[in-house]
């Protein structure tokens, strides 16, 4: 696929990538995820809440350049990334190369999704690019694609932006809105809330 060819914007329902494709040929870290304390800390916080040492296969949409993606990497055994910006997974492909086990490649979600099940989905900073009924697509086919047990790990940033169509607490709403899920973390601050929830 190109940058541009299927580009949709974000308030139209799926997260799109002109935007993410820009803002990543402007800068191979726009949002500075390397660098700043609150996204080291957030990163550590995330981490922290996984409910089990090991995860048998994995899946993180929107990984960006794959700075979480390496905290998850040495807890699963097969681990799938994915973003729609293709100099995004630029940069997650240069830092995880080196792990087979990693699998990073373009795909937008909920519109595209892979095949299979997972024990860990992590959703991470993009359920506020979704309208509510998209985020609800995003959600079920989230907990459709997980086995029993499996956990769902949400972290959002409770700030906002211009670009965002809901806020962080009310990604979490949604998420939380499935009676299959069982919460079994929830870390909240000023600035970011942290969920980890079971599939029943």
């Amino acid at each position: 696929m190109t940058d541009d060819a299927d580009a949709v914007d974000p308030r139209t329902g799926r997260i799109g990538d002109r935007d993410f494709a820009a803002r990543y040929r402007a800068s191979d870290d726009p949002y500075d995820l390397e660098h700043r304390w609150y996204e080291r800390r957030k990163r550590a916080l995330t981490v922290a809440c996984l409910g089990r040492e090991r995860y048998e296969r994995a899946f993180e949409p929107g990984c960006a350049i794959g700075l979480l993606t390496a905290a998850l990497a040495p807890r699963c055994t097969q681990l799938l990334a994915v973003d729609v910006a293709p100099g995004a997974l630029d940069g997650a492909r240069t830092r995880l190369g080196d792990q087979p086990h990693v699998t990073i490649t373009r795909m937008a979600v909920p519109d595209e999704w892979p095949e299979g099940s997972f024990d860990l989905i992590v959703l991470s900073e993009i359920g506020y690019y979704l309208e509510p009924t998209t985020l609800v697509r995003l959600r079920d086919r989230t907990v459709g694609a997980l086995v029993d047990g499996g956990e769902l790990l949400a972290v959002h940033w409770r700030g906002w932006s211009p670009d965002h169509v809901l806020h962080g607490d009310e990604v979490h709403e949604v998420l939380g809105g499935d009676a299959t899920l069982r919460r079994m973390v929830r870390h909240v601050e000023d600035r970011v809330v942290i969920e980890t929830f079971s599939r029943a």
